[in-house]
């Protein structure tokens, strides 16, 4: 079959490009590290490498969430605790209050301590985050949680949900919602006992009431502090679940996409010699003339 001299050097260039286009593509492989550089270099791997980056980027998201979530629930839990605190001191001065042997001028004393933790338990109740968000108004998170006027409760119980892996979601908050309503009634107290010539006994059957109160507040407390914790161990867990999955999605994407430098080195010398080759041939064939057939 006779081949024109047009068809020819089509050939050949056609060769040349295909021979310098792999030793292009093997020399930035090895350069990059990457064995994908476009998607039709393996369309599957692509896919793969496209679906493990989504994942990443949603256990990204999940992990951020959740460090945020734990920070949250940690001051939470710390205000609740110094809350606690207060609480259980606040008790054991209404025991001394309620013993019947104190006189006026003892339960006047009484009353400057109890305006002391009634005030800390006001603040500690109205508590901020770092955002300047009420930490215990459920999701009326911009409005005070008592009003210190008033007493009420100004927030409500709903949660605030935040989602830290697929299908679930943490509440990153609880409410006070009894608290105001029990700081009303310390507050009344509080100006019995400091009344000149205050009866004890007058006043015992209002001690004896606030204590039982009091009792209900530490026990939703530490119900709250049980919560916010067990939240935080689910948070630790998930957390560490993620990662392990964050690690193998990494790994596998690196197994994927990174080159084999022995493979694509042997490629390399394949198509540099097809392309020195082909460029000698082409070359020598170049040269050649009717008159060098006839000679």
């Amino acid at each position: 079959m006779r081949i024109s001299s047009n068809q020819y050097h089509n050939t050949m260039i056609s060769s040349l490009q295909v021979a310098n286009e792999g030793v292009n593509q093997a020399m930035l492989q090895m350069a990059t590290g990457q064995r994908i550089l476009k998607p039709s270099d393996d369309p599957i791997g692509t896919l793969r490498l496209s679906r493990l980056s989504r994942d990443e980027a949603a256990l990204g998201q999940y992990r951020d969430n959740i460090t945020a979530l734990q920070s949250r629930l940690s001051t939470s839990e710390a205000t609740l605790d110094s809350i606690q605190g207060d609480l259980q001191s606040l008790r054991d001065l209404l025991v001394w209050a309620a013993d019947g042997g104190n006189t006026p001028a003892d339960l006047n004393a009484m009353s400057g301590s109890l305006k002391t933790l009634h005030d800390s338990l006001l603040y500690l109740a109205n508590s901020k985050n770092a955002e300047g968000r009420y930490l215990f108004s459920g999701t009326a998170s911009d409005q005070p949680t008592v009003d210190p006027a008033t007493y009420a409760f100004q927030g409500n119980t709903q949660t605030q949900p935040v989602a830290v892996a697929d299908d679930t979601n943490v509440p990153a908050n609880v409410s006070l919602e009894t608290m105001g309503a029990f700081l009303q009634q310390l507050n009344t107290l509080t100006g019995q006992l400091s009344a000149p010539g205050v009866s004890p006994s007058a006043v015992q059957p209002n001690v004896q009431a606030l204590l039982g109160l009091l009792d209900q507040q530490l026990g939703s407390v530490a119900s709250k502090i049980g919560q916010l914790g067990g939240r935080q161990n689910v948070l630790t867990t998930l957390d560490n679940n993620q990662a392990s999955v964050s690690q193998s999605n990494q790994l596998s994407a690196l197994q994927i996409g990174k080159t084999d430098y022995a493979e694509a080195s042997t490629r390399l010398n394949s198509y540099t010699l097809a392309l020195k080759a082909t460029q000698a041939a082409y070359g020598r064939v170049s040269e050649l003339s009717l008159f060098d057939a006839l000679r």
